[in-house]
Formats: C-alpha cells, sequence, structure tokens
C-alpha cells in the first residue's frame, strides 16, 4: 500500500466580493485569470484535477454541471479528476478536503480547488427563498426558519444563559469590519462601521441588527493544492495541510439540542486537532465561520479559547484581535467580505496561506503565524468543518 503523501497550497487567489453585475461563467473566467496571475509558474497542463464548490448554481444561475463549465472557462482540461462539491456554506472548504485527499492518496498530483457563487438575482424573495433550501425545508420552512431567525434564536439563548449583551455581538462585526477596510476585495471595503453606527442599524430578527448578518454575495476564490514533491516549485512558503475534521450531529431542528453548545464544533476540532497533534493554544491566525456575529462567539467557545458563556468577553477584552491570543477573521470575515457560499471557504485558507507566507497589509498580519485554521459551519450550524495548515517546510 502506498504511503499517504504531504500536501501543501501553494497559491491562491480571490476575485472582488459583492453585488456585481457579473455572471456565474464570467466569474470562472475572472478567478482563473486570477490564480494564473497569482502563481507565474503554474501551467494550464500543469493541472491534472479540478474540485468545484458551488452551494446553488442551479437556483442561483440557473445551471447545472458546473464542474466542467469553470473548467472550460479557467482554461482547464482536468485528466485525472474533475467533480464538484456542495455541502452549503461549506462546498469551498469540501472542495478543498476533496483534493487534499486525491493527492495524498496518489490520484491527483497538482489540483485547483475553486469556489463560485452568484447569489444577487433581480429578485431578492427568489434569492432568499433559495437560501431556504439549505434548511430541511418540509419540516422548518414552513415554521420560517431560515438563518437569520435561527441564529437570533441562538443569540436570544445566549443571552439568557450567559448574560451576553448586544455590546458583545457588535464588537464581532466592528472588528471584522475594520480588517475588511484592510482588503480591496472584501465587500463592505470602502465603508467604515464603528460600534456606534452598527448599533443603530435596523433590526432584522432580534436581537441581530443588519451588521451581525452576513450579506449575499456574489464572488470566486481559488488555490492550487500539491503533493509535497512539487510544492517548492511553485512557492519558497508552501502551507501545509496538517489536519482536518467534520461532524454532523442533526438537520431537522428538532434535534438540535443545545443552542448554545455547538458539540459538532467540538467534535470536528478535536479531530482536526488530534490529526495535526496540536491544540486550539497552538493556532496562531483563524478564518472561522462568523455567518451572523452570535456565531464567531458561540465558536471561541466551542473551539476552547474561552469558557462557556466567556464569548462576548474574548472579543471585547481583545484576544481575538492582533496582539490578543489569536488573530480571528483578519480578513473582515464573512459580516465584512460578504458570504458567497461556494467561495467563502476557499477565499478563507487563501487569507491563511498569505498570513503564513507574510502577504498581507500588516495591519491585519498575525504576529509570526506558524498554524492557522479554517472553519465552516453549514446550515443551521448542524455541520461543522475545519482544517488546519502549517507553515515553513513539511514536518
Amino acid at each position: 500500500m502506498s504511503e499517504v503523501r504531504k500536501v501543501a497550497i501553494v497559491a491562491g487567489a480571490t476575485t472582488p466580493f459583492g453585488v456585481r453585475p457579473t455572471t456565474w461563467s464570467e466569474m470562472a473566467q475572472e478567478i482563473g485569470a486570477a490564480l494564473f496571475r497569482a502563481e507565474p509558474e503554474l501551467r494550464s497542463e500543469d493541472v491534472d484535477s479540478l474540485f468545484v464548490g458551488a452551494a446553488e448554481p442551479e437556483r442561483f444561475a440557473f445551471q447545472s454541471h458546473v464542474a466542467p463549465l469553470a473548467a472550460e472557462q479557467m482554461g482547464l482540461t482536468p485528466h485525472r479528476i474533475l467533480q464538484r462539491t456542495e455541502l452549503a456554506c461549506a462546498s469551498g472548504q469540501s472542495a478543498i478536503r476533496s483534493a487534499y485527499a486525491a493527492i495524498a492518496a496518489g490520484l491527483s498530483d497538482v489540483a485547483v480547488a475553486v469556489g463560485i457563487e452568484k447569489m444577487n438575482l433581480p429578485s431578492m424573495a427568489e434569492a432568499n427563498t433559495s437560501m431556504g433550501c439549505v434548511m430541511d425545508r418540509a419540516w422548518d420552512g414552513p415554521h420560517g426558519a431560515t438563518a437569520p431567525p435561527f441564529f437570533a434564536m441562538v443569540a436570544q439563548r445566549h443571552m439568557l444563559e450567559y448574560g451576553t449583551t448586544e455590546e458583545q455581538l457588535t464588537a464581532v462585526s466592528a472588528k471584522n469590519h475594520r480588517f475588511a477596510n484592510t482588503n480591496p476585495h472584501a465587500q463592505f471595503y470602502s465603508k467604515t462601521f464603528d460600534r456606534a453606527k452598527l448599533a443603530r442599524l435596523p433590526v432584522v430578527a432580534p436581537p441581530l441588527r443588519l451588521g451581525d448578518c452576513s450579506s449575499m454575495t456574489d464572488g470566486a476564490a481559488a488555490v492550487v493544492l500539491v503533493a509535497e514533491d512539487r510544492a517548492y516549485r511553485y512557492t519558497d512558503s508552501p502551507a501545509w495541510i496538517r489536519g482536518t475534521g467534520q461532524y454532523s450531529d442533526f438537520h431537522n431542528l428538532a434535534h438540535a439540542g443545545s443552542l448554545t453548545d455547538w458539540k459538532g464544533l467540538t467534535h470536528a476540532a478535536r479531530e482536526a486537532l488530534g490529526r495535526a497533534g496540536l491544540t486550539i493554544q497552538d493556532i496562531d491566525v483563524a478564518e472561522i465561520h462568523d455567518c451572523f456575529s452570535i456565531s464567531e462567539i458561540v465558536e471561541y467557545e466551542a473551539f476552547g479559547w474561552c469558557p462557556h458563556g466567556e464569548g462576548g468577553k474574548f472579543v471585547l477584552d481583545g484576544r481575538s484581535d492582533v496582539g490578543g491570543d489569536v488573530v480571528v477573521n483578519p480578513r473582515g470575515g464573512l459580516l465584512g467580505c460578504g458570504h458567497p457560499l461556494g467561495a467563502t471557504g476557499i477565499a478563507q485558507s487563501v487569507e491563511i496561506f498569505q498570513q503564513l507566507s507574510h502577504q498581507v497589509p500588516p495591519s491585519r498580519q498575525a504576529p509570526d503565524p506558524r498554524y492557522g485554521l479554517v472553519h465552516n459551519l453549514s446550515g443551521s450550524a448542524n455541520v461543522h468543518s475545519i482544517m488546519i495548515y502549517e507553515g515553513g517546510r513539511a514536518s
């Protein structure tokens, strides 16, 4: 039996995120061009496999069979593996995990993982109806259990159990929007949101205000993954995949259990960290799934950066900021960058790759990071997916 091979990300790129007049196919062209600009040593014939993360192109772009479409638009001719991955908000990370598994197993040598989502339609009602398909539509849909009401219930329960405040929710959003002001590809790059401004925004689902919610966004992102023997052909600073984990414990909300103790995330983190031989305190920089401000607070606790009930204090004390315990969501998070479902997990990994290789602006650079983490949740926080990266030479 052949040995499992080490795998690294050696290049990455994103398109601008936002409400864009481009089509799904045009974004595939755009991210393909951006990726080859980001890695001039990469040739299209080097790429033997393509993994496409896309959550709902059938509904948002009226297009199925998107993997060969993306390959054609990106100028690629995959001859080993070509597939699409779909896991709602984690569709992009699923593409990376599949590419990693293929290379580690020897089924691929050089793979591109790309995430593309076109979410803004002429009718916002139609777009929101499509988003409702992520939940258990037949059962939870009639109760209006789309994402904002669900995460509002999480926030209400966290406030009841632990005394979490709207000020603490706002602190998450303010931090991530400040980071987004350093990221030209972020949807809200040019807009400033301090705590006072965020506290005056309209309520979407109490206690969540507009600034507590990530946006419907168009965008694309891509990374190149390679086997160990090829890594230094492309970069002097690869990001090595050290561990990965995933966990799903329910889908129908009747089976959710505690709204504030995300045991699935804790299980997935234990799996990923265990494979990497690390603890959560070893992580220097993290991209975690702040689809809503309360999500980031609950995630601090589920990962073990702080005890349950202290996530709000963790952010208010600056412990998730530059100079704190761990730098969280330095590209701007989903709150500051927007959330194009299939592209999000890959854009997060681009950020971690650039953080580990010191390619980001000093205002958001984690101090001398060695280990980075990416986390995505899917649906009603019922699926959690995690990847851990290490900078420098393969160990």
